[in-house]
């Protein structure tokens, strides 16, 4: 029943985010994702409304955990406009993410949206860090039933420090949200960031950049 009533609140923050973040405000009732489509637009062309159907609005699974197994003892099941055509021009979509019990989703950002998180289940250490000059970190410990938001753009961690699996749900404030992960973005680039430059940023040896662009 808790986890029932958590996910009523989940998508009555879902309706509010809808209300006011369409992307781009819409001149029709919906305009279903036409992936097939060569237009270049903002976002993706408009499927005939002919050829809609329920199942374009439609998305089953959610309430699968995801598979953790994995290096980072995480998993993220999106739900954009990808997984779910009827999305396109609403500006809005989900994440459910699953922790194992020492699982962690590492520092990232969303640079078009901002992400609304439930915890559905477990005990979680969460946090942003503002921009510069302050880099002040924002964190948090929620437990079950809390929310908390991580503003547009800025880098942001989830961590389980609980004695079990957890659970969350996001709402995003985008269709297609985008997601950069930090460490992959810096180290991982192609092609790769010049390690003279990575090594005067981080002020550490060459070699200490070698290592880690090899684990990207």
């Amino acid at each position: 029943m808790a986890c029932h009533n958590i996910m009523i609140l989940s998508l009555l923050a879902v309706t509010f985010t809808l209300v006011i973040a369409f992307e781009p405000s819409p001149l029709q009732d919906f305009c279903v994702a036409d992936p097939t489509s060569s237009a270049r637009v903002n976002g993706l062309a408009c499927l005939d409304s002919k050829l809609v159907q329920a199942n374009h609005f439609f998305f089953s699974g959610l309430h699968v955990p995801g598979n953790t197994s994995n290096p980072l003892g995480s998993r993220v099941t999106p739900v954009t406009v990808g997984q779910l055509p009827g999305l396109n021009t609403l500006g809005i979509s989900l994440a459910r993410i699953d922790y194992a019990s020492w699982g962690v989703i590492p520092p990232h950002t969303h640079p078009r949206a901002t992400e609304i998180l439930t915890v559905l289940q477990g005990k979680l250490f969460v946090g942003f860090v503002t921009s510069n000059p302050d880099n002040r970190l924002i964190s948090k410990v929620l437990g079950t039933g809390d929310v908390f938001v991580f503003p547009v753009g800025l880098p942001h961690f989830q961590q389980n420090i609980g004695t079990g699996k957890a659970a969350s749900l996001s709402t995003l404030s985008s269709q297609n949200p985008g997601v950069i992960t930090i460490a992959n973005a810096v180290f991982g680039s192609t092609p790769p960031i010049a390690d003279d430059v990575l090594a005067k940023a981080f002020q550490v040896d060459k070699s200490v950049i070698t290592r880690l662009q090899a684990q990207f």
